[in-house]
């Protein structure tokens, strides 16, 4: 399927494969708590599997089997918490876990940095999974799974990038973060903005879980902590030299360069709806 993608420019592969997945997920989201579960511990396990490999191109040997095991535990602990399957102590187990990376350590000889390794394992854990995790609470704040706010942040998510993308690809003129990104501009940010709030009031009219304030809340959220993701992710590849996270997605790169403004955005609009 992808070979088959790839043979296209890369704005018809941009097209072809955001339609497709979006697809896959809307109707994955909006079908079961299950199917859902599964997409976003896909999304959180490739996700966090590229951010190691990507470091590992700059001299860094993470710990890669264990950050991806407690990658797991992380977010299903939280599903299961968000649940009500399980109590919130259950995320003391934690602690010991994440302890015992200091301890094998002793034992890797041949490891010549080992606390700067183990300080980039536990990156990729708050960088990635956590953020990943916290989508749980945000699905369950009603007490049950409630599709219409996971699918309405993505929703916000893929219109403020594609807003950005079509106006900075044919209005773009001002730049925006030129040492990070150098295509990026203010006309681009603008588009995304504007199109994140249409979005953002459609959703107001048809999904009564939220108040129309708090879809534009979430709107605003997303559009300025989802460009400063897509900016961070930018300055962890220009700091790597790199181009693309990954390959997997044809016109979009890997799971690091679609998912980056969801990492940013997530612990920022779940502290919205869960305290205010």
């Amino acid at each position: 399927m992808t070979e088959a993608i790839r043979k296209y420019n890369n704005l018809t592969q941009r097209i072809i494969t955001g339609v497709l997945g979006a697809a896959a997920i809307i109707t994955g989201v909006c079908m079961t708590e299950w199917a859902y579960v599964v997409i976003f511990f896909i999304i959180g396990f490739f996700t966090l599997r590229e951010f190691y490999k990507l470091v590992s191109a700059d001299n860094i040997i993470p710990e890669s089997f264990f950050g991806l095991l407690t990658g797991v535990v992380i977010f299903l602990l939280s599903f299961f918490i968000a649940r009500g399957d399980i109590r919130p102590a259950f995320f003391f187990l934690l602690f010991p876990l994440l302890a015992t990376v200091f301890i094998t350590k002793l034992y890797s000889a041949n490891d010549k940095k080992p606390f700067a390794n183990i300080a980039f394992t536990f990156l990729g854990l708050l960088y990635v999974m956590v953020p990943v995790s916290l989508m749980n609470f945000a699905a369950y704040k009603s007490g049950g799974y409630n599709f219409e706010i996971v699918l309405g942040t993505l929703l916000i998510l893929w219109s403020t990038d594609t807003g950005a993308y079509f106006a900075g690809t044919y209005l773009g003129k001002t730049k925006l973060f030129p040492r990070v990104s150098p295509k990026k501009t203010w006309e681009g940010f603008a588009g995304g903005a504007l199109l994140a709030l249409i979005f953002a009031y459609g959703l107001s009219r048809y999904c009564h879980t939220l108040s129309v304030f708090d879809w534009f809340a979430i709107a605003a959220i997303i559009i300025v902590c989802g460009t400063f993701g897509d900016l961070v992710e930018s300055l962890l590849k220009r700091s790597i030299a790199i181009k693309d996270s990954g390959t997997v997605l044809p016109g979009h790169g890997g799971f690091l360069d679609r998912f980056d403004g969801l990492l940013l955005a997530l612990p920022f609009l779940v502290a919205y709806l869960l305290i205010f």
